[in-house]
């Protein structure tokens, strides 16, 4: 049971009150937290008028609706700040005349086992033919099956490219990645998916490309395995495969059911707004005029990775400091002094009045997307 203050909610919770007694179900106090302090409710605010497009300026639909219906001239946003990380006692006291439904959930916490992630690299059991004693054994034996369809001709340059490779692997231990990639990229095509031909370091991998994973020849491009695979430095090998849309959860489905539900586990990648961009997007929810957003963009150092934080926090000069750390020269420092008078307010040469609550809101920089729907991204404050 979730409480934010939302009439709809206090009508519903009436209800689930009553069948919980009546049935005798245990209550659980929970809150939907979308960002960690209830002071960044703005620029989480801010952050969705960002990912649906919309301004701060226009209303907000604060009526009970379907995720995917907004009303005309409305966009979607939280009905109040009540959507963060909240205290213990914060929640015992919105859930005082309910104290079971925090014991409730103190019962659940006591039952979660605490798992060490740190470990050995673990791989599910590849399967091989009984005439084949290792997997090492049987990635060769395929790996040159797969050279004889793909090359006319196995010349010395190619036979030593994929036994150098092969030896990498074996020493690494990670034939059986590549067997189990393999696999489900051969299963794929056999059901009928749309597969890519491969990107990123994986294709410049020789024995990829005989096996299946890729379709682009790293002898015929010159391209450099030890972009994929260095033994200097061990870490499990990352094969990008693309999937059609449609497609993709048939592939999903093949690999749970040949290897086990423990085994197989779905990602989410988080995604970060550069600092130019978003100055640039906040200024657009915000209203402010197209040349006052340049001019302030402009301020920011062209630096990869930099981020507001540094920018408006750390130090100018010495130890860990823009000069030091992101190797910043006399003319962006001289811009970072402008951006950080332009917060205090000491100064009008953007030609604009900012405002502070402009600068909090890009602090709100990690979205992350809901595969499938069409209703607004949830974000998470940095």
């Amino acid at each position: 049971m979730q409480r934010h203050g939302i009439p709809e909610q206090e009508k519903v919770n009436e209800v689930l009150v009553r069948l919980a007694k009546k049935y005798n179900v245990k209550i659980i106090a929970s809150n939907d937290s979308h960002y960690v302090d209830q002071s960044d409710a703005n620029a989480h605010d801010i952050l969705l008028c960002i990912n649906t497009g919309e301004k701060k300026s226009t209303p907000s639909m604060k009526e009970f609706s379907d995720d995917d219906v907004i009303g005309k001239n409305r966009r979607f946003a939280f009905y109040n700040d009540q959507f963060y990380f909240k205290s213990t006692d914060e929640m015992t006291k919105l859930f005082a005349d309910l104290p079971m439904a925090i014991d409730n959930t103190n019962e659940i916490v006591d039952k979660v086992q605490l798992l060490d992630l740190k470990r050995d690299i673990l791989l599910p059991n590849f399967p091989i033919p009984k005439e084949f004693f290792t997997q090492d054994q049987y990635l060769r034996h395929i790996t040159y099956e797969g050279a004889r369809a793909r090359y006319a001709e196995i010349t010395a340059e190619v036979e030593e490219r994929l036994n150098f490779e092969l030896d990498v692997i074996e020493k690494m231990g990670f034939a059986g990645y590549f067997l189990i990639v393999s696999d489900f990229i051969s299963a794929g095509r056999e059901l009928g998916v749309f597969i890519g031909p491969g990107r990123g370091s994986a294709a410049g991998s020789a024995v990829a490309y005989c096996i299946g994973i890729t379709n682009i020849d790293p002898i015929k491009y010159d391209l450099l395995f030890e972009r994929f695979l260095n033994p200097e430095r061990k870490s499990m090998p990352d094969i990008d495969t693309d999937f059609d849309d449609e497609g993709r959860q048939k592939v999903i489905d093949y690999v749970v059911e040949k290897y086990g539900k423990q085994q197989v586990a779905q990602i989410i990648t988080y995604g970060t707004m550069a600092a130019k961009m978003s100055i640039k997007d906040v200024a657009r929810v915000m209203d402010l005029p197209l040349q006052d957003s340049n001019a302030l963009a402009k301020l920011v150092p062209d630096k990869p990775g930099i981020q507001l934080s540094r920018i408006f926090n750390a130090p100018l000069d010495g130890d860990k400091s823009l000069q030091d750390k992101e190797g910043l020269g006399p003319e962006d420092i001289e811009n970072v002094k402008k951006l950080r008078d332009l917060i205090k307010g000491k100064t009008s040469r953007a030609r604009c009045s900012v405002r502070p609550a402009f600068w909090k809101a890009p602090c709100a920089t990690r979205v992350s997307t809901r595969q499938g729907s069409s209703s607004p991204r949830k974000t998470f404050p940095n």
